[in-house]
């Protein structure tokens, strides 16, 4: 018994003498730590899921060892805004993003994946298309925990979306919502945020989410601010009436007392280019007040959405359904066409701002009949059927059942340009995260989808100087992290979790166009997600440590 006993401490020792300290440790690496500030070579030492050890390692060994000498590190990149809840059910491992650095998606623009109810349950299990799904689900927490066992790569985060609550209460009609109404709105706000929810997200040039009215948006908000949360918003307005809906903005911020953060900040439409400076003093006068605002932006000049944000919310008024139908009125249609052509004052013409059919392209069809003018622009279809480009556009709508996806060409580079340099933007794709293959390559695309975050470096650090890496790392990681009230990700920090990328600064490059948009960015070398190599010489490895990133210090 004795000697069995002595065995069996001295096994012990050995095991424990030959134990790492650490799993991976990455070498001679320059080190951007997200800050902003200048980079400094070290190594970095993870262990389990953590950074343990920034520093001198030599005298260290792990299991997995990588040098990333000439080679720059940084914290994971944060997608802003992210389309992927869906198809990260055809493929968790998020391809597209991956490859560009980015470790945390963040949805929840206007719409979320809870809370529903039994209708629109229904609805969303009839409205698939190229992807289908159960919807095994009911809150937003429970879809974030399914997908979080289901398998990921990157982690994922998710705003409440307004109309989703406005949806699951009141339905699509345009109407204010009742005292009791209004109650059980604020209590499903309420839910969602003690499920992990960042706060409210809103979409307000869309119906329903239109029909909302300033005070609806701030009784919302008021129900997330005790559990940190923020409002996030594409605005009721990107053109004619961009400053008032800045103001809007910045109002139920203050009023409930929250962050708020600008979706996709742009001028739309030529006519409006030059409103953006003064939408820039705005918003930094409202944080020189001590008022919390930011916004974030993607790299590009087109914007894409629906063909029917051609029209006008009062003819949407009770869904799509009712809209569809509608179009098939000889004299709404007449109406409709008419107003496709109109400089509306009191909603936002995407296809007006574009300035012509030629500036939309489209994108993405539910009908396999349709798929051949994907990546053709309006006027072209218009021009092979034979019809006025409104005609076109209807005919497709109505042919399709559904909003038909488009890119409307709306803003200019040089605002681009001013806004990737302002301090307080950071970044989000507003697209899917897909692949190069299976049922994404079905549809055309956006090319943001697959280069929105190596053409921030790419274009607008190596080729234009417009900032510098260090700077636009920290955009890219710390400045999301922060407004999203995230705690222990977008840095590079002892205790902080293992979200890393090596890369090279002279190679990264966007490779998708509007031509040809399937393609993935370069020079992304190796990634790590919760300390698993996602990423490995440009190569996904098929791990999925992805995880649900709670708000309010909830991680």
């Amino acid at each position: 018994m004795h000697k069995l006993i002595c065995l069996l401490i001295l096994t012990a020792l050995l095991t424990a003498c030959g134990s790492k300290k650490y799993d991976t440790i990455i070498r001679n690496g320059l080190v951007y730590d997200g800050n902003g500030t200048a980079p400094f070579k070290a190594d970095i030492g993870v262990k389990n899921d953590t950074i343990a050890f920034i520093g001198d390692l030599s005298k260290e060994s792990a299991s997995n060892e990588v040098d990333a000498r000439g080679m720059a590190v940084s914290p994971g990149f944060i997608n802003m805004l992210s389309w992927a809840p869906v198809s990260l059910i055809e493929d968790g491992r998020s391809q597209g993003d991956i490859r560009q650095g980015v470790t945390l998606e963040v949805f929840g623009e206007g719409e979320s994946m809870g809370p529903l109810n039994a209708k629109m349950k229904a609805d969303m299990q009839k409205d698939q298309s190229l992807i289908k799904y159960d919807v095994a689900w009911n809150t937003l927490g429970e879809y974030m925990q399914w997908m979080e066992k289901k398998g990921i790569s990157t982690n994922i985060a998710s705003f409440v979306g307004a109309t989703t609550i406005r949806t699951n209460v009141i339905g699509e009609d345009n109407r204010d919502p009742t005292p009791a109404e209004m109650e059980r709105m604020k209590d499903l706000v309420k839910q969602a945020m003690e499920e992990g929810a960042l706060g409210v997200g809103t979409s307000l040039i869309y119906p329903p989410a239109f029909f909302a009215k300033t005070q609806e948006l701030i009784e919302l908000c008021k129900a997330a601010a005790p559990y940190g949360g923020g409002y996030i918003s594409h605005m009721r307005s990107e053109g004619n009436k961009l400053a008032e809906a800045v103001e809007e903005l910045i109002t139920i911020a203050k009023e409930a007392g929250v962050h708020g953060e600008i979706y996709h900040l742009k001028a739309a439409g030529i006519s409006n280019w030059g409103k953006m400076d003064s939408v820039i003093r705005r918003v930094e006068r409202a944080r020189k007040e001590g008022i919390d605002i930011a916004a974030n932006m993607y790299t590009y000049t087109a914007g894409a959405t629906g063909m029917t944000a051609a029209f006008p919310p009062s003819l949407q008024d009770g869904g799509f359904g009712k809209l569809w139908q509608r179009l098939q009125d000889p004299p709404t249609r007449e109406a409709m066409k008419k107003a496709m052509k109109t400089n509306a004052p009191d909603w936002e013409n995407l296809y007006y701002g574009a300035g012509s059919a030629d500036k939309v392209l489209l994108l993405g069809f539910r009908r396999d009949s349709l798929f051949k003018y994907a990546g053709k622009s309006l006027a072209e279809v218009a021009k092979h059927r034979n019809t006025t480009p409104e005609d076109a556009a209807i005919d497709l709508i109505i042919q399709d059942s559904s909003r038909v996806e488009v890119a409307y060409f709306l803003m200019s580079e040089e605002n681009v340009r001013k806004q990737v340099a302002l301090p307080w933007v950071s970044f989000g794709s507003d697209a899917a995260s897909m692949a190069t293959e299976g049922k994404f390559i079905k549809q055309s695309s956006h090319p943001r989808a697959y280069g929105n975050f190596a053409r921030v470096i790419g274009q607008y650090v190596r080729e234009e100087k417009i900032l510098p890496l260090e700077l636009a790392i920290h955009k890219l990681a710390k400045v999301a992290a922060t407004n999203l009230h995230i705690q222990k990700r977008g840095e590079l920090k002892v205790g902080n979790y293992a979200d890393i990328l090596i890369f090279d600064p002279a190679k990264v490059k966007d490779k998708a166009t509007y031509e040809n948009p399937h393609q993935y960015a370069e020079g992304m070398q190796h990634v790590w997600v919760n300390g698993v190599q996602v990423l490995k010489e440009g190569e996904h490895t098929g791990a999925k440590p992805g995880r649900f990133v709670k708000g309010g210090g909830k991680q």
